[in-house]
């Protein structure tokens, strides 16, 4: 299949399109920087104490959390917020929350697509090219943090303001060991307001909140990822909540998911559950990637907030990170087993030489290291560009250590998730 027909056919194939190395070679490679993805029988039956395996020296917080609430925001930029330097005023919640707890300032999200950003904070893969995994064949039963947690005795839900079969999204979490609920779930009597991609965002946080609180009644710890809409064409919202009138445009679908954020937040203090639960606000992707060149680094930078202020102290996390790495950070900061098989690494594990982040569209694969990008891209293209403070590219002397690294990466994603390996059975085989 030519190149051209694999593109339309979205099959598009790794080691036919691409830069390839040596199976061991790449496996190697991967194992130096850190990436060994142990097996997950082992460590999830392990009978490990959970105050032994969790170490306030290493992680930032007084005590491990029970709950998680993932908030993963529409095309939320971090140019957006005030925490980065915006001068219009457009997240004073976000910003309020963000100084009461940490910010990680250089997080780059892998893709342009809802469905890129939810695969890396389900599934912890770099992005392989073409159609996301969250739309392809072949999986269900995945080892995502959901099914990790589930088997651990957690009710683990997705959230969703639209309709959930756009995009595989209800098929892929509910196939991952997800319970699913989205706009067909929520009451009438419950929704205020919605346009074509779903709810308001506040409505969507009032029937999440319905949720937790019946995991919590029935003794469960909860990982909960609430998807939201609001920032999204129309840019439609109730009137009212904000000083932009509706349509606002994009500032005032921002500023609009900035209050029902903060209004979420505020509605939580009151839950028996709040203090033990860690909220974790970051971004699907940004509002665009575009620029002078095929993958300008600053459209894919993205904000994240962990905001718990029983658990965790205030402060700025300002190493380079990637999407990938919020799954294995949450199992981790929870003392729970299963960090250590995702292609991410826990960013209270990574050593600083091995900081990275994966940037991609539908065709070109990038690999952000060191102030370099990497692109990978079809018929064995590789390209190098220096990277400046502004995010700016110039073209760059080939590096081939970076080559190989960005290589090993992305070939041995595709490659495990094509042969089954990233199923939580096959999984356990990897060694």
């Amino acid at each position: 299949m030519t190149f051209f027909a694999a593109f339309r056919r979205n099959e598009l194939d790794y080691a036919r399109f691409y830069a390839t190395l040596p199976a061991a070679q790449a496996d190697r490679i991967l194992v130096e920087l850190g990436v060994e993805r142990q097996p997950l029988t082992r460590s999830l039956h392990a009978k490990a104490d959970k105050s032994e395996a969790f170490d306030p020296q290493r992680v930032p917080f007084k005590r491990p959390p029970r709950n998680i609430v993932l908030i993963t925001v529409e095309s939320l930029s971090a140019k957006f917020l005030g925490s980065f330097g915006n001068p219009a005023g457009l997240t004073p919640q976000l910003d309020a929350l963000a100084r009461d707890g940490l910010l990680f300032t250089r997080l780059y999200a892998t893709g342009t697509r809802t469905v890129r950003g939810l695969e890396a904070l389900s599934l912890g893969t770099p992005p392989i090219p073409g159609q996301a995994i969250v739309r392809r064949p072949g999986n269900e039963h995945l080892a995502t943090v959901g099914e990790i947690l589930r088997r651990q005795g957690y009710e683990t839900l997705f959230l969703y303001g639209g309709y959930g079969y756009f995009d595989n999204m209800n098929g892929y979490f509910a196939g991952n060991d997800y319970r699913v609920v989205d706009r067909t779930d929520f009451p009438k009597a419950s929704v205020g307001f919605a346009n074509v991609w779903g709810v308001a965002d506040e409505f969507l946080f009032d029937n999440s909140l319905v949720q937790l609180d019946r995991a919590h009644a029935a003794g469960k710890p909860f990982l909960a990822q609430i998807m939201t809409t609001s920032n999204h064409r129309p840019f439609t919202y109730p009137d009212g909540r904000i000083d932009i009138p509706s349509p606002g445009k994009r500032e005032g679908a921002v500023k609009y998911t900035d209050y029902a954020i903060g209004h979420f937040i505020d509605q939580a203090r009151s839950k028996p559950w709040f203090n033990e639960t860690l909220f974790v606000i970051v971004a699907d992707h940004c509002a665009s990637a575009a620029g002078r060149t095929k993958l300008p680094v600053e459209g894919y930078h993205i904000p994240m907030i962990f905001y718990a202020p029983a658990l965790l102290k205030s402060g700025r996390d300002d190493r380079l990170a990637s999407q990938i790495d919020i799954p294995p950070t949450l199992l981790d900061a929870m003392g729970l087993p299963g960090d250590d098989h995702f292609f991410g690494q826990s960013l209270f594990e990574q050593r600083e030489e091995n900081r990275r982040a994966f940037i991609s569209n539908y065709q070109e694969l990038g690999y952000l290291k060191a102030g370099t990008l990497v692109v990978l891209g079809p018929k064995q293209r590789v390209d190098t560009f220096s990277i400046d403070a502004n995010g700016d590219a110039s073209p760059a002397a080939p590096d081939p250590r970076l080559r190989d690294e960005a290589v090993a990466y992305y070939q041995t994603t595709f490659k495990a998730f094509k042969e089954g390996a990233l199923k939580m059975g096959t999984m356990d085989k990897a060694r």
